[in-house]
């Protein structure tokens, strides 16, 4: 496996523009996150061009967060495209245990072939069929009770799988992985599980969908742990963990990150 740090200057270096087809509660947090690691993010879900503009980007994410008939529609047409065009896609199934409208919503995404597949544990059991005991986007299964149902999803899919919450899980349904940076105030600020759809796409713009994924958790938990240093709580967190994302250095990554192969 290449080195963290590897990915990590790959991503900055390229500076992949990432179509993000997210929700109204993350836009500005994923743009500025984006903006922070090296990334040129695009909120772009107009009917009218999102097929399109899927085709100009590096990587295109899909957030079902905040849904309507209409955003359902675009957020198909731009994983449609990004399939048909060889794009990484990235699934965020955000709260799709909880209503009609999203477990069909994410049936029909996932015959679209996603790339990645990142979700709280209650996601992933739910998109594997699953019932789950989740409220909204919140996770209140634990990841270890999602980690056959990942393998299972990977192989079904063909997706890269990636757990997220206190440990990581990511499986391609052969190998797996457990990535165990972060810091608990991380889910006391909306959006930062968002946000961390959209890194994973831009790592995945620039690495195999597998290493990218990993690469991607391992940064993004390490931030936090460097922020949480500082921060007196959510709100002074929020600036500190954007600082620690565009200051940290390959180095400093590879010494922080812990991954582990299971």
């Amino acid at each position: 496996m290449t080195p963290l740090s590897g990915h990590l200057e790959a991503m900055r270096t390229a500076a992949p523009l990432v179509q993000n087809v997210s929700n109204f509660v993350a836009m500005n947090v994923m743009a500025n996150v984006m903006l922070a690691i090296g990334a040129s993010p695009a909120m772009v879900h107009a009917r009218d061009e999102v097929e399109e503009f899927a085709g100009l980007a590096s990587a295109v994410t899909i957030n079902i967060g905040t849904l309507d008939a209409e955003w359902s529609e675009c957020m198909m047409l731009a994983a449609g495209a990004a399939a048909r065009r060889g794009v990484p896609w990235v699934l965020d199934p955000v709260a799709i245990g909880a209503t009609t409208l999203r477990r069909q919503l994410g049936a029909r995404l996932l015959e679209l072939s996603p790339t990645i597949v990142r979700g709280n544990a209650s996601e992933i059991l739910a998109l594997s069929g699953i019932a789950a005991r989740g409220r909204g986007a919140d996770a209140v299964n634990a990841v270890a009770e999602a980690e056959d149902s990942a393998h299972n999803l990977a192989h079904k899919s063909g997706a890269i799988v990636a757990v997220t919450g206190a440990v990581d899980f990511v499986t391609d349904g052969t190998r797996a992985m457990r990535v165990s940076n972060g810091d608990p105030i991380m889910p006391r600020v909306t959006a930062l599980g968002c946000a961390l759809t959209g890194v994973v796409g831009a790592f995945a713009a620039v690495a195999s969908a597998f290493e990218g994924t990993v690469a991607a958790l391992a940064y993004y938990g390490a931030a936090g742990e460097v922020a949480a240093r500082s921060a007196n709580g959510p709100g002074s967190f929020q600036v500190a963990f954007l600082d620690a994302l565009y200051t940290m250095q390959g180095p400093d990554l590879d010494a922080i990150a812990r991954v582990r192969a299971i």
